[in-house]
């Protein structure tokens, strides 16, 4: 292929990729309903995106940048939400799904498709992975609830690896097999001890040079995508897919270790890892031919539809036996299990060797794998959130919000939002705040919380909407920028004064409560000086004085007001009120009910 073909096919695929992203971020469907499809068209319509011509050694690429994507989802693998029956449930669903989607792809294909006993076994453990790049996507367009969610994470992320080196020792089975070598029973053992100490190696660097030399922002970065690369090469290079299991080991334990600040991810690191996904997606499945799809399209129908309805629900059931998960919890983890990128670059990788040793049939292996990804991922992707609503597994659309701060209005105003219906959080960080917020019987988060929520790798669980009313202007214009990813809403923040000396605080942009009169040292003095938050039915006239701070809608739905907007009200809302000083007065008690 000429220089110029080349450039083509590399501009093409970017182009593809990032614009089958952005399509389906409009479409609001996962990005992988959208490459898979693009990709195979492009590579039926044009012969300029082919993986094998752009790049001679494009599996060794592919098998560093899924290194990368696992590096970067074990970085959010928190072993404190990984307890009890969660831990037990995730151990089940990995080592079951495994020995039974194996054995059930083995019976399967070996009928379905009439392809040699080798070719069966190398399919099965192929699907037995999931992955968080099609999990992740799914459960953010679905939004279960947080222990399903977090089940179904930690089982995704984990098999990946672990069915990476399923498949290169099965893969090595085959060909010594064919070149009457033996075959050592200790080869899966030393695979994983291999990753296990390039995982090992890999944190000992990272912690070296994010510690020791204090490299963080770009740099920190940069040495955090160098060590992945360098440590997954390094285990490839003596046995294939070792480099998954170190980098997802490197992912996990830097998260993990305790007293180790991890800098925060950078948009550089974000933007590398959703352009990897797609730049795969759609080079993969740019190698799938429809002559290589048509014959062998019905029965990969047939596979799934049995994969989907019946090994995976009994897959679930199994790994829910005895446990406090519920029925519909069991049943939607039942309803969840598609294939992503693993099973696209191992089956890319492998069949293509085992087309040119000349095994009989290698060559379905691609398009059957490319469509049982096309098949469970339009399944699920069509009918998880039904299903899920169906079954009550879905985070109810009530606001649960989170107030940092522990000032004495702030935890008034806890009271008044608790008054209307919410189901509040508070955190601070000083012990007589924490006391004040006990003492008026609101719920404190764990003492790490605000570290959890500023963890760039970590979400906050439970939580839908955070506000941010510390007295200090510059931590609560930090705090909602780092903050605003790692929660799903909206992240407020109470308005510095204007003559304020914040270095951050003035000049920084995000959503300010309340409007430029009510900044906090205005809310603190009106308090302060007597002024009480006030609930009552939209429906009833604002008394005189008062100014709304927040709607509370019929559903549980919280709408501040910010920047001096009103919030439009309707019938069966609630409005929270801030009333005017009392003259005279030093303040009554809080003034907020419930109508009935």
């Amino acid at each position: 292929m000429s220089d110029e073909r080349i450039l083509l096919g590399i501009a093409l695929t970017v182009v593809l990729a990032v614009g089958s992203q952005i399509l389906a971020s409009r479409l609001r469907v996962p990005s992988l309903i959208v490459l898979l499809p693009v990709g195979f068209t492009a590579g039926a319509l044009t012969d300029v995106i082919h993986p094998d011509q752009l790049a001679p050694d494009f599996g060794p690429l592919v098998s560093l940048a899924v290194a990368v994507i696992l590096y970067d989802a074990g970085l959010g693998l928190d072993l404190r939400h990984l307890r009890g029956e969660t831990r037990r449930v995730v151990a089940r669903l990995i080592v079951l799904g495994v020995f039974l989607t194996w054995g059930a792809c083995l019976g399967l294909v070996t009928a379905l498709f009439d392809v040699p006993l080798t070719v069966a076994v190398m399919i099965g453990v192929i699907l037995v992975v999931s992955g968080p790049t099609v999990v992740g996507p799914l459960l953010d367009h679905v939004r279960p609830t947080d222990r399903v969610r977090r089940i179904l994470i930690w089982e995704g992320t984990l098999i990946d690896p672990l069915g990476g080196i399923l498949g290169a020792v099965v893969f090595h089975i085959i060909v010594r097999s064919r070149e009457s070598q033996g075959f050592r029973f200790g080869t899966f053992t030393g695979s994983m001890a291999v990753g296990l100490a390039g995982g090992a190696a890999g944190v000992a660097l990272l912690w070296l040079t994010l510690r020791k030399l204090r490299l963080g922002g770009t740099l920190g970065t940069l040495t955090q995508l160098a060590a992945v690369v360098a440590v997954s090469a390094g285990c490839d290079a003596v046995f294939d897919d070792t480099g998954l299991i170190a980098a997802i080991v490197m992912g996990m334990a830097l998260a993990n270790l305790p007293g180790f600040d991890m800098p925060a991810r950078r948009p550089f690191f974000e933007t590398v890892v959703e352009l990897i996904i797609g730049l795969l997606f759609v080079s993969i499945s740019a190698t799938v031919t429809p002559e290589s799809v048509v014959p062998v399209l019905l029965p990969s129908l047939a596979l799934v539809a049995v994969l989907v309805l019946v090994v995976r629900p009994l897959v679930a059931v199994c790994a829910a036996a005895r446990t406090d998960v519920g029925a519909g919890e069991r049943t939607f983890i039942g309803w969840m299990a598609p294939r992503g990128i693993v099973a696209a670059a191992t089956a890319s990788t492998f069949s293509a060797t085992l087309v040119d040793e000349g095994l009989r049939d290698a060559g379905k292996i691609l398009p059957v794998t490319f469509l049982v990804i096309v098949g469970t991922v339009l399944v699920y992707a069509l009918t998880a959130r039904p299903v899920a609503a169906r079954l009550g597994v879905v985070r109810p659309a009530r606001t649960r919000p989170l107030l940092v701060g522990g000032e004495p209005w702030a935890v008034d105003l806890a009271r008044a939002l608790r008054a209307a219906g919410l189901d509040v959080l508070m955190w601070a960080g000083l012990a007589e705040e924490r006391e004040r917020i006990r003492e008026a019987g609101i719920e404190l988060a764990a003492g790490e919380l605000l570290a959890t929520a500023t963890n760039p790798e970590t979400r906050l669980e439970g939580v839908t909407a955070v506000l941010l009313l510390t007295d200090d202007d510059d931590f609560n214009a930090l705090a909602s920028v780092v903050v605003q990813d790692r929660v799903e809403g909206p992240v407020y923040r109470v308005g510095p004064p204007p003559d304020g000396h914040g270095v951050v605080a003035p000049y920084t942009g995000g959503s300010v409560l309340f409007g430029a009169g009510l900044v906090r040292t205005a809310l603190a003095t009106r308090h302060e000086r007597g002024a009480r938050f006030l609930v009552q039915p939209a429906s009833v006239p604002r008394p005189p004085g008062h100014e709304t701070l927040f709607v509370v809608r019929a559903d549980g739905r919280l709408a501040p007001v910010t920047d001096g907007q009103e919030v439009a009200r309707a019938e069966g809302d609630t409005l929270v009120l801030l009333g005017p000083v009392p003259h005279g007065s030093a303040g009554d008690s809080l003034g907020a009910h419930r109508p009935g």
